[in-house]
């Protein structure tokens, strides 16, 4: 029988590109039969819709592989864009609720040009999208914001900002980092050690079973997504209600239909970052390639901001925190935090979202010294 090890990392299936490796510890037919036996029943327990986020936009563009929402409250200045993960769950995360909402911290921190993309489910024809494709969509985003933006990366996001960067660095007047992976030899988290550890062809096996697509529905099942305890959600939105309160039962729905609701991602954009970031760490070596070009971060010298989360599972800190040594931005424009938080409590996490991000909204909005 197969274990699910949702309960190692409760939260964790946010992260998709190391779903799979935890089959490491399993045989490999094992995991294959089960990723095969779930797909009568993948829905029963799915939401009916997909989670709407907490605060209210607008679609200011729509894409085949993404849509542009906007919280503007104001025309003019320099766009702010966030760039969500293309992760198993949808870019909710950013705006999960009142007071766990980082759309509301920033807004309310002094972003008045806010915008968010919102990557959609890979339908079958889009199971052959690359990352150059996803570069190519985010280039289309910037042009329609007038070509010039502070960039701000969560997660799987975060270096694909970094990548665009590097791609386009005079279409980014700053870039903020969240929970990134970079450098993935810096230092081992908990899933870049057993991704490590998982034969490529693992990851195939998961592209084949989903026809050419990571299926969301799929991988939670076999994930354990609803091993989420309420201690564990309690810890990573920083809450103080009580368990059992009206008030935390209320938090905990919404943390739980966020979680169950996924997304499928390509094939071909999954097997690219398996083994470009997470097999041969390109981004650090210095060979990754993104629309044609060579992508050296030692000649990206904009002004950057890296937050890390102390107690993170998924990325560990040193993974984004070195990127400090390997941009080229002076280190009078490039600032780092570690929070006391897991990975998600970066994004959702009350006191992070009280604490943190509103210093980083006051280093976007003030040129630098």
């Amino acid at each position: 029988m197969v274990q699910r090890p949702g309960g190692q990392f409760p939260y964790a299936a946010f992260f998709w590109p190391a779903l799979a490796a935890a089959s490491a510890v399993e045989t490999a037919s094992s995991i294959a039969a089960y990723l095969l036996g779930v797909s009568d029943d993948a829905d029963e327990d799915r939401p009916a819709q997909e989670p709407e986020g907490a605060t209210a936009s607008r679609i200011a563009l729509e894409l085949n592989a993404v849509r542009l929402r906007d919280f503007a409250l104001v025309d003019s200045g320099v766009p702010t864009l966030m760039c969500t993960p293309q992760a198993l769950h949808g870019a909710v995360v950013a705006d999960l609720a009142v007071g766990h909402s980082l759309v509301a911290a920033l807004r309310d921190a002094g972003i008045e040009r806010l915008f968010m993309t919102d990557w959609r489910s890979a339908s079958a024809d889009m199971r052959f999208l690359a990352i150059d494709d996803y570069l190519a969509a985010l280039n289309i985003l910037v042009d329609h914001l007038g070509g010039l933006v502070d960039l701000i990366g969560l997660c799987q996001g975060g270096w694909l900002s970094l990548v665009y960067a590097g791609r386009f660095p005079v279409k980014v007047r700053k870039l903020v980092m969240a929970g990134a992976p970079v450098d993935i030899a810096a230092q081992p988290s908990g899933l870049s050690a057993i991704a490590a550890a998982t034969p490529l062809a693992m990851f195939r096996s998961l592209v084949s079973s989903g026809d050419g697509r990571v299926l969301g529905r799929d991988v939670a099942k076999f994930w354990g997504n609803e091993a989420a305890s309420a201690d564990h959600i309690r810890e990573t939105m920083q809450t103080f209600e009580p368990l059992g309160s009206p008030e935390f039962a209320r938090l905990e729905a919404i943390f739980r239909k966020w979680n169950a609701w996924t997304i499928d991602v390509p094939g071909t954009y999954y097997l690219e970052i398996i083994e470009k970031i997470y097999r041969y760490n390109e981004l650090a070596a210095g060979s990754f390639v993104a629309l044609g070009q060579k992508i050296e971060l030692s000649r990206l010298r904009l002004p950057m901001y890296l937050l890390a989360a102390s107690a993170d599972d998924v990325v560990a800190p040193e993974q984004l925190l070195a990127v400090a040594r390997l941009v080229g931005t002076p280190p009078e424009h490039l600032r780092h935090e570690v929070a006391p938080c897991n990975h998600l409590g970066l994004f959702m996490g009350k006191q992070t979202l009280e604490e943190y991000w509103p210093r980083i909204v006051h280093w976007l909005n003030h040129p630098p010294a």
